[in-house]
């Protein structure tokens, strides 16, 4: 996925995709299946441009992407997930109906190309694709004040913040800050990244996250900025609830204003000889190490 296409938004038809037996088992069907194509002709989803929703969970108008079993049935479990369309394989079909899930709204059946020429040929969609309205999220001062918040400074990769969603409801992370710009779309490729953590970790957009840690500190939040040049290392520094920390773009890290307003600024030493992480792996080893000093493990 190239960087304009990084937002996650629902890609338009594409000419051609796969045909035959070729990655069937990927889209969830058996090599050698040929379910019939959707009555009526071609279904109107392909003919139109269908974009994520708004940032986040609770902003805009149009229909959230999800797509991989993870990512649908999680959605289709959770009750404050409102669904527009589901369009399934004949495998997945089956599948559904033999694990009992309800669908919620009446399934299309389609090809699994049909679902390659929306999506584009990279994603794994093991046939199943849902349209979905946006969730709700929390404002800052609905924040819980037990366990752990992550914030994200402007982290924009959305398979990053995919994995950092999954491990955050590994973890029980109670909510998860971001900024309102420079984010992905809660959408696509995040979703299933996220493999259904998505359904799990309530998100906060704020517009300026300067200000929004700010109030977190009057609070009573301990803020920690993650830095490969913090002054102390974080399994050393005394933590407490609520505890939010605070993790950076990739390359960029955190931002000055960002570092100023944390309560501390922290680093993750390690013995190798490399000692920077992808900012999702940092992630879910600061978590281990909040967790475990907070006593939340058990």
């Amino acid at each position: 996925m190239s960087d304009r296409d990084r937002k996650s938004r629902f890609k338009g038809p594409k000419t051609g995709g796969r045909g035959g037996d070729r990655d069937r088992e990927r889209h969830g069907e058996q090599p050698g299946k040929h379910p019939g194509k959707p009555q009526g002709g071609r279904p109107a989803w392909r003919d139109r441009e269908a974009r994520g929703g708004g940032k986040g969970h609770g902003k805009g108008d149009g229909p959230v992407i999800l797509y991989g079993w993870h990512s649908v049935t999680m959605a289709l479990a959770n009750p404050q997930r409102r669904f527009r369309k589901l369009f399934v394989t004949e495998n997945v079909a089956r599948r559904l109906v033999d694990e009992k899930i309800d669908t919620r709204v009446p399934p299309e059946l389609v090809h699994p190309g049909d679902i390659d020429r929306r999506l584009g040929p990279d994603a794994v969609h093991q046939g199943l694709l849902a349209e979905a309205d946006p969730l709700p999220g929390l404002h800052l001062d609905e924040l819980p004040q037990d366990g752990i918040v992550l914030v994200l400074d402007q982290i924009t990769d959305p398979h990053n913040v995919g994995a950092i969603l999954r491990s955050a409801a590994a973890f029980g992370v109670r909510a998860i800050v971001t900024t309102a710009r420079h984010s992905p779309e809660a959408t696509g490729v995040l979703a299933k990244s996220a493999s259904g953590a998505l359904e799990l970790v309530p998100i906060v957009e704020v517009a300026n996250l300067h200000r929004a840690l700010g109030e977190m500190n009057e609070a009573g939040f301990l803020t920690v900025g993650l830095d490969s040049e913090g002054q102390n290392d974080l399994s050393a520094v005394p933590l407490h609830a609520p505890l939010a920390l605070v993790l950076g773009a990739e390359g960029k890290g955190l931002r000055q204003l960002t570092r100023e307003t944390c309560s501390v600024v922290a680093r993750m030493d390690m013995p190798g000889k490399i000692k920077s992480l992808n900012v999702s792996n940092a992630a879910a080893l600061a978590l281990y190490i909040g967790t475990s000093r907070l006593g939340l493990m058990g």
